[in-house]
């Protein structure tokens, strides 16, 4: 077991850390099946920062891939978005596809987060409007392997926000971030990022 110092320094050491290649991003996505597993496509245009506040002060700034403990995840995350050109605005979606585990994902996928009306000023994404579903913290069940969540950003089509396919007493699983997309008309996400999360020890 790690001691609570060598857990410390992992995550300080994580803290500055981002993705910074957009080709190593898509290739941890591949990976790690993602693509294949959200059926979608992956090809991004822009590096999506998603930073998630701890309770000691400071935050962790996810790359790609990074393993975190579910202590650390509670949020609610704030978002920055590198390399666009577009001010916005954004959809953000972030989606567990491994619940309640990866080698049964019966309920998956499990919707953490979906929000509209994201706009970029200096890069940090913000907006004005109410989650149409707020953020979850990570729940994977005890037993289980890391689940993997991700984060997934999009350009938002015109009329998005009187869409009710989605609504906040819609049911958080059982969601499929392909088909959301498709029938909404947000087309291929441009920028994504995920994080492993394991039950607690």
């Amino acid at each position: 077991m790690r001691s609570p110092l060598a857990l410390l320094l992992s995550l300080v050491a994580v803290v500055s850390a981002q993705d910074s290649s957009l080709s190593a991003v898509k290739k941890v996505f591949d990976d790690a099946n993602i693509p294949s597993d959200l059926s979608i496509k992956f090809s991004p245009r822009a590096l999506l920062e998603v930073s998630l506040p701890q309770p000691t002060g400071g935050a962790i700034t996810l790359h790609a891939g990074i393993q975190l403990p579910r202590n650390a995840t509670a949020g609610p995350p704030s978002f920055r978005i590198i390399g666009a050109r577009s001010r916005g605005p954004f959809v953000i979606a972030a989606v567990d596809p491994d619940a309640p585990t990866p080698q049964t994902p019966t309920v998956s996928q499990i919707r953490h987060f979906l929000g509209g009306s994201f706009t970029r000023l200096r890069d940090t994404l913000t907006n004005s409007t109410p989650a149409v579903s707020d953020f979850r913290q990570p729940t994977p069940p005890a037993g289980s392997p890391a689940h993997r969540y991700i984060f997934l950003l999009f350009n938002q089509p015109p009329g998005f926000e009187s869409q009710t396919i989605v609504t906040p007493t819609t049911s958080i699983s059982l969601f499929n971030i392909s088909s959301f997309a498709e029938t909404v008309g947000l087309g291929d996400p441009i920028a994504g990022t995920f994080m492993l999360v394991a039950p607690d020890a």
